[in-house]
């Protein structure tokens, strides 16, 4: 491991306290950043904060409070920032914001459920991309990795959900597939501001689904089937890295073969 590639490199983490979050912000001081764990709930972001410190020893790992359909509180954390680091070299989009009926299935989907879940997500991934990206803009560089899904490429696979209650949310699959065009969308935007913008699609992440989902699931993948949440952490470090100086405007997908 090459605990150089992330030197310096200050990485705010929406959702930071959350599944992927902690695993980010692990990944970005383990690789010599300081990771910064913003979360609406600041207390989880504490907490999670303490817990990575905790785990691997090392104090680079920052928590403050954010709320990504606030352009007060976004605005006000990037002024925090600033004045504490000097600078903010990545957004890393990974707050998953829903309303408590998220997650219906197709036609018990309230019409102003479908519009909320769409604007407190997509919304506020844009929000957040474009408020962080005004900064970049005058600081003169800046990049913004999105975390999209693999069901923003390819239409969901019913059948893996048979003999479950789980199924993919329509508005899911919406804000999965919109957020990858508005990554291209920011790319094209941002031409000659120095502001790199790319997204990682991940396949589905072990959280104790029921085994006939898993047991589906793995059946179309290559090798393992559902991914552990550590098993995205490389590929963010690389996308955050110089090693992907001009990558841009790209989705990677990382789903042990489930895709194709």
């Amino acid at each position: 491991m090459n605990e150089q590639l992330l030197t310096d490199k200050v990485v705010v983490i929406t959702g930071g306290a959350g599944l992927l979050g902690q695993v980010f912000a692990a990944s970005v001081i383990a690789h010599g950043g300081t990771a910064v764990v913003a979360d609406i709930n600041l207390e989880a972001a504490k907490q999670a904060a303490e817990q990575i410190k905790q785990q691997s020893g090392v104090v680079k790992v920052h928590a403050i409070a954010l709320d990504i359909n606030s352009q007060a509180s976004l605005t006000g954390a990037i002024v925090s920032l600033n004045k504490q680091f000097g600078k903010i070299d990545a957004l890393v989009n990974n707050a998953y914001p829903r309303n408590k009926n998220y997650g219906r299935h197709f036609f018990d989907v309230e019409y102003a459920d479908f519009c909320e879940n769409l604007s407190i997500n997509l919304g506020g991934y844009f929000l957040a991309s474009q408020q962080f990206a005004q900064y970049f803009k005058q600081q003169g560089f800046g990049h913004i990795v999105n975390i999209a899904s693999i069901y923003g490429v390819v239409a969901p696979r019913f059948d893996v959900y048979e003999n479950t209650s789980m199924t993919t949310p329509v508005e899911y699959a919406a804000i999965k597939s919109g957020l990858l065009h508005l990554t291209r969308y920011m790319t094209k935007y941002f031409k000659g501001m120095n502001i790199r913008v790319n997204a990682i699609s991940p396949g589905g992440i072990f959280d104790h689904q029921p085994e006939p989902f898993l047991k589906a699931y793995k059946r179309s993948c290559a090798n393992k089937g559902m991914l552990d949440k550590e098993d995205l952490g490389g590929t963010l470090v690389y996308l955050l890295s110089d090693l992907s100086q001009y990558v841009n405007g790209q989705n990677i997908t990382v789903d042990d073969g489930f895709s194709l």
